[in-house]
């Protein structure tokens, strides 16, 4: 009996631990190839803090993402977001929703409310209006954001519903980047390691609303330098 032989004859234990394929002798290397490296950590659950605590439920009215009509702009009888003023549109909805809160922010930066209050036409801290079908149903809907104060944004998207302009998403960002496509709206923030960014993905739930599809960290890009080769990766974290 050769060695190779003896070795494909023996019983095949299951240690716990990982299995290392090396290079073994020629001929035999399918069986000779695997050794132990060891006990691998084991697998724990994560530790659940303060079980017994639960946050109250949210107030009528005290969520921030939940599809509501915009009230005090006219109707659009087309259904579509371009026969709508997006300055009027943001106006009245930041009003309403600073009103609603009761100036606790919940709903909407108190700063963004007194911002659009002061100001007019060019002025205002309103970044251009983005029409971009995300329902799918062949109209635009209206995508924006307000700028509170150089980092904190407060973004928006309108659609029509049976005639009222209605927000269908509010989100509070610092807006890394905001990207469109195939109805999906990617909303991009920076982390606390300045090579990723978080990427939030929206996409149209059917129910009136745009929900987050998925969440993940993607590499960041510096803005575009002018030199004509486009976004470039962030420095190291290091350097």
């Amino acid at each position: 009996m050769t060695p190779c032989t003896a070795r494909r004859r023996r019983t095949a234990v299951l240690l716990a631990g990982s299995l290392t394929l090396a290079a073994g002798a020629a001929g035999c290397a399918d069986v000779d190839g695997l050794r132990s490296d060891g006990r691998i950590d084991e697998v724990t659950k994560p530790l659940a803090l303060w079980q017994d605590s639960r946050p109250a439920p949210v107030a009528p009215g005290q969520q921030p993402g939940k599809p509501a009509p915009v009230p005090g702009v006219p109707e659009v009888p087309s259904g579509d977001m371009r026969d709508a003023d997006p300055l009027d549109v943001v106006r009245a909805d930041f009003a309403a929703a600073g009103e609603q809160d009761g100036g606790s922010g919940r709903l909407v930066d108190q700063r963004a409310v007194r911002l659009l209050a002061d100001c007019s036409g060019q002025a205002c801290p309103v970044r251009p209006p983005v029409l971009h079908d995300l329902t799918g149903d062949g109209k635009d809907e209206l995508i924006t954001a307000v700028d509170v104060d150089g980092r904190t944004s407060e973004l928006r998207v309108y659609t029509v519903e049976a005639g009222r302009v209605t927000r269908v998403l509010a989100r509070r960002a610092v807006l890394e980047g905001v990207e469109v496509a195939a109805g999906h709206l990617a909303v991009r923030e920076p982390t606390s390691n300045p090579v990723y960014v978080s990427v939030s993905d929206y996409v149209w739930d059917g129910k009136g609303a745009m929900a987050l599809d998925d969440l993940s960290l993607d590499e960041c890009r510096a803005p575009r330098t002018g030199t004509g080769t486009g976004d470039e990766p962030c420095p190291r974290a290091d350097r």
